[in-house]
């Protein structure tokens, strides 16, 4: 997308950093940026060929530039350099520094002129503009799918591919991605870093984070053009535009059924290989969907995140929220 279009910066443009996975077969776009610092630990194999000379010792990865490889391997270390000066927050990578300074300041100097939408950085603002023009830069090499996200793209190609070579140690479940198994994770343990400012509720996942502080701000900044739909999430916003457009991009590699969203094949999928990757440490049920897992939890934990705004009855479902 030329930077020309319906975006408004005041302020100096960010460097873009794709944070897709690493260790997998779609590699990193590499950007022209100042290199980062690198640590004392990365002392891994640099084997030389083609253009991507340099090479992860652990995982396979390749790297145009030296100090994207020391990027990457903080990865497998867990470093984290560079530390806000406002809190006990730490990352790998400055791009995300950057992103979490914002949160202190305020700061969202690029808007989107469609629908209002403000965020702090510059690629956030370009991949938003996408829910505008439908570009889709992300094209497969192997059918004719395309995508406006890497990321996207990254876990589509996994289904030509069938590797996922992120596994868990308690349950067997198999993900394309390492931050994938992360979240995993947390049906196990419980954890839930994300934590509201405004109450006392907290997510194992940051788009459950988000989505639950629209209720307190109110704000939707994305709109459909058609019919003018609002949502607090880009990602509501593209499954809702199917709706218009008919689009069913999820298609099953065997049979002929093709759905609009991805939740949908993976549970049709279910039917042709019986996989239940998702288990139950406490009574051992299992499901093709992570999310019915964490609706599956409330019933040993006793959860009741759905809160009626009329009186203080709460649910463990969506749909038991309308009791009234």
């Amino acid at each position: 997308m030329a930077e020309g279009g319906n975006w408004s910066p005041t302020a100096v443009s960010q460097d873009f950093h794709d944070l897709s996975p690493t260790g997998v077969s779609c590699d990193r776009v590499a950007s022209e940026d100042k290199e980062q610092p690198t640590a004392s630990t990365t002392s891994q194999l640099e084997t030389k060929t083609g253009d991507k000379p340099y090479m992860c010792g652990q995982c396979g990865y390749r790297a145009a530039k030296k100090s994207h490889l020391a990027e990457h391997m903080r990865t497998h270390t867990g470093e984290k350099p560079y530390k806000c000066d406002q809190c006990d927050y730490s990352a790998s990578k400055k791009c995300n520094l950057d992103y979490h300074s914002a949160k202190h300041t305020g700061d969202k100097l690029y808007m989107c002129v469609e629908c209002g939408y403000r965020t702090a950085r510059k690629p956030d603002l370009m991949k938003h503009m996408r829910s505008h023009t439908g570009e889709k830069p992300y094209k497969c090499d192997q059918c004719d799918y395309s995508t406006a996200r890497k990321s996207t793209l990254c876990q589509h190609k996994a289904s030509h591919t069938g590797d996922k070579p992120y596994m868990c140690g308690q349950c067997g479940y198999r993900t394309v991605y390492k931050s994938y198994l992360s979240q995993h994770m947390r049906t196990h343990t419980g954890e839930k870093p994300y934590k509201c400012d405004q109450c006392d509720y907290s997510a194992a996942h940051k788009s459950n984070l988000d989505k639950h502080l629209s209720k307190h701000t109110g704000d939707k900044p994305y709109m459909c053009g058609e019919c003018g739909y609002r949502t607090g999430r880009r990602s509501d916003l593209s499954r809702h535009m199917r709706t218009h457009t008919g689009e069913r991009n999820y298609k099953c590699d065997q049979c002929d059924y093709s759905t609009a969203h991805k939740v949908s094949l993976v549970n049709h999928q279910a039917k042709h290989t019986g996989d239940k990757p998702y288990m139950c440490g406490e009574c051992g049920y299992r499901t093709t969907l992570k999310y019915t897992l964490t609706r599956h939890m409330r019933t040993h934990t006793g959860e009741k995140p759905y809160k009626c705004n009329q009186c203080d009855y709460s649910a463990a479902k969506k749909y038991h929220l309308e009791h009234v």
